[in-house]
């Protein structure tokens, strides 16, 4: 959704969605297509330009445990489905104090998305906590009691199954109140946690939330591309290293590091081929839905937020009245990017 977004200014003067142009490779398939994707391990286009790549053409997978001390499995259920959430953990040294940082991904992408962030943060605050949440069929699995599918990504069950997931975040780790805490979402990601932030769901606990690179405006702008743009990526790789090596050089993820963090999680074996592990043409009955009132859920969000975005071009009308009126002070970073 992001690289749908970042495009969308030469979408409307082509007409269609463009595809990536990585360098060559011979290992990718690009016949277009996509296809679908307890308990805790724990270890002590507005920059057009490719950046330079390392010297050698593919590198592995980063292993999570080079980011976060936890690997967390979260078992639930209710009358009618059972869940198992995964997540990233490394908790805030002090709980009482935190701060918590709980990060949400965009459609497509996994809790690994937010690896060098959480490598960031404790740089820069050594005791903070990073907890990066997994979404239903992008990690995280949600069954009927008889294990049958449950095919539901409306944004209420996206929220309540973040939701849930912090409730048992805290109750595996034996606090008795959610750390302060500071919702982070990309995209889709951005979408649950400006709902939980406007509906007060954390009470005074939540002391802050930012969203990355969407508004309501814009993402549902994209979204008339959205199947063409899907289409256009490869339906499948020879191996992990290779599909990293394509993200780097299609520039859908600008730095390598954070590719060979993220990468692997997107995909599953099938046969001798990796394919991507969510499906995201099944998801298309909500797209419009997950974005539809976000400008003014993120208004009416009470916490200190913020809305990091790649240009200023980017806030839709409600967003710019508000910033008019004084209720988004708006400061410009003029070297950056996404990565």
């Amino acid at each position: 959704m992001s690289d749908l977004l970042r495009a969308l200014p030469k979408i409307k003067q082509n007409g269609t969605a463009p595809r990536p142009t990585p360098f060559p490779l011979t290992t990718a398939h690009e016949d277009g297509g996509s296809s679908s994707s307890d308990s805790s391990v724990s270890t002590t286009d507005s920059i057009d330009t490719l950046r330079p790549v390392s010297e050698y053409s593919t590198s592995g997978p980063n292993p999570w445990s080079q980011y976060f001390n936890e690997e967390l499995w979260l078992e639930s259920s209710t009358e009618t489905q059972k869940a198992i959430y995964h997540a990233y953990l490394t908790p805030p040294i002090d709980p009482a104090k935190g701060p918590l940082f709980i990060c949400h991904h965009g459609a497509g992408a996994s809790g690994m998305s937010f690896a060098r962030f959480a490598t960031a943060v404790k740089g820069i605050m050594p005791r903070a906590g990073v907890c990066s949440l997994e979404a239903r069929e992008h990690g995280s699995t949600v069954t009927t009691l008889a294990g049958e599918e449950v095919l539901d990504f409306s944004i209420g069950s996206l929220v309540a199954d973040a939701l849930t997931m912090i409730r048992l975040l805290a109750e595996k780790k034996g606090w008795k109140t959610l750390p302060p805490t500071v919702l982070v979402g990309h995209s889709l990601g951005g979408a649950v946690v400006t709902r939980i932030a406007a509906e007060g769901s954390l009470g005074p606990q939540l002391i802050g939330f930012a969203v990355l690179d969407v508004v309501e405006g814009s993402a549902i702008e994209a979204l008339m591309h959205m199947k063409t743009y899907i289409a256009s990526r490869p339906a499948s790789f020879a191996s992990p290293e290779d599909a990293i090596d394509w993200h780097v050089r299609s520039r859908t993820i600008r730095d390598r590091e954070s590719a060979r963090a993220s990468v692997p999680n997107l995909l599953v074996s099938h046969g001798d081929r990796w394919v991507w592990r969510t499906d995201l043409a099944r998801t298309q009955k909500w797209w419009e839905e997950w974005f539809t009132g976000m400008s003014a859920g993120f208004l009416k969000g009470r916490a200190a937020k913020s809305l990091v975005l790649a240009g200023t071009d980017r806030l839709d009308r409600e967003l710019m009245v508000g910033q008019m009126q004084g209720r988004q002070p708006e400061e410009c970073f003029w070297v950056c990017c996404e990565v």
